[in-house]
């Protein structure tokens, strides 16, 4: 497969090209019953432009649309929004299920946006499926694991299984031996006593820790549950039902711990303050830093954690030098792939390379989504100069102004989705089609 050096995408003057804009457009139209001259004539195009848009193979301008909107007698925003991304992601991702299962034929990836706008109805309910069967098979995966190495599991079997053998193993002597002294007689029924009870409290958490398998809302790994429980809002780790692992509340206590220090070192108030002081300018978290006299890395956790003011749309991504999320909320339309998994081009994996260097990329998804953000990596010291250095890197990201045209970075959610087809950053081949 050729490749073509990595580089930014060359600056545009239009908006980037919504996938489904051409289609909604066209389904518009035909719902009113008009021809497609007679929309040109009203949006002041040739009939042959709005063809072409129609099949979205032009972009569409913000004047234009304008215009198309009153022509088509909808509001502008309609036409422009981006809510389809999601699904679109979805249905990749079935297409990519069917292709790695050899389901059939290979799907038609270059119709996807046209069936997700014709059929919207097929096209969430395909989604939907793919996600169940993906999610039992995890599960399936998950007890697998858990009923083969979970060491809770196997430590309370293995004590299951002693206090039956000990139980056993008293009641056959007093069975097979009538005679015996009444003081050795005594010690055995307290044996059989203490061993029956020991087996009682055991079975009871065992079959309340089975239970706790069959709880759909409970994620299958420990990362996964406090991802679940920082997606509810973060309720106290006591509360939060979703929390059913001791590792998973370990991390969840670690994280409230640490987003207290972060707290201590800029207050909530603080940070609200110089949000709405700034203004405008409030859109630059380094504009933040340098008013609050606070370091960059630490605004931009803080930023992405209280979400104050223009911010309340914002994401973040924290991870440690390995590359492995210690924290993820995702901005609304930038989806993140499972954990374990990413794209390499994101700004939070340059920043790992280049520690204590501030990096602003405008990133566009393979939907045409374009988003803004920043990404900072600091050193760590835990162990002191004796030790090894830490990395952790932290992103804060939310979607591009308009105003925003800078060169876009394009990005994917991870190589075996990304249909990207020239990305030298690609560390395995993709099992779907150029976007």
């Amino acid at each position: 497969m050729a490749r073509t050096p990595l580089a930014p995408h060359a600056p545009r003057s239009q908006p980037s090209a919504r996938p489904l804009i051409g289609t909604r457009i066209r389904e518009r139209r035909l719902l009113l019953g008009h021809r497609q001259a007679e929309i040109a004539q009203r949006a002041g195009i040739s009939a042959a432009y709005l063809n072409l848009i129609e099949h979205n193979r032009r972009p569409v301008g913000e004047a234009l649309l304008v215009r198309l909107a009153q022509a088509l007698e909808i509001d502008a925003a309609e036409l422009a929004s981006n809510r389809e991304e999601m699904l679109l992601g979805a249905l990749r991702e079935a297409a990519a299920r069917g292709n790695r299962d050899g389901l059939g034929a290979a799907v038609e990836l270059d119709q996807i946006a046209e069936f997700a706008a014709r059929f919207p109805g097929w096209a969430t309910a395909l989604a939907a499926a793919t996600r169940r069967a993906d999610g039992l098979e995890r599960r399936l995966v998950a007890f697998s694991d858990r009923m083969t190495r979970d060491p809770y599991l196997l430590t309370t079997l293995h004590e299951v299984q002693s206090a039956v053998t000990a139980l056993r193993s008293t009641a056959s002597i007093l069975a097979e031996t009538p005679d015996i002294e009444p003081e050795w007689r005594d010690r055995f029924h307290s044996n059989l006593d203490d061993d029956s009870q020991r087996l009682s409290r055991t079975a009871q958490a065992l079959v309340a820790y089975l239970e706790s398998f069959e709880d759909d809302a409970v994620p299958m790994s420990p990362q996964e549950e406090v991802e679940a429980w920082i997606t509810a809002g973060q309720p106290p780790p006591a509360e939060a039902t979703e929390l059913a692992s001791d590792a998973a509340r370990v991390m969840a206590r670690d994280l409230l711990r640490w987003q207290a220090q972060d707290r201590g070192l800029l207050p909530d108030a603080a940070l609200s303050a110089a949000v709405a002081e700034l203004g405008e300018a409030a859109d630059d978290p380094a504009l933040i830093a340098a008013r609050l006299g606070r370091p960059l890395d630490l605004v931009l956790r803080r930023l992405g954690m209280l979400r104050p003011g223009p911010w309340a749309q914002a994401g973040l991504i924290v991870c440690d030098g390995s590359g492995a999320a210690l924290y993820r909320l995702p901005a609304p339309g930038f989806e993140l792939p499972r954990l374990g998994e990413g794209c390499a081009l994101w700004p939070v994996f340059e920043a790992l390379a280049q520690p204590q260097l501030p990096i602003a990329r405008l990133i566009e998804t393979t939907g045409g989504a374009r988003f803004a953000s920043w990404a900072m990596a600091e050193r760590l010291l835990p162990m002191g100069f004796d030790g090894p250095a830490l990395s952790r890197a932290q992103m804060l990201i939310r979607a591009a102004q308009p105003r925003d045209q800078r060169p876009a970075l394009g990005v994917g959610p991870a190589c075996r989705i990304c249909p990207r087809p020239a990305c030298l950053a690609r560390r395995e081949p993709s099992i779907l089609g150029p976007a």
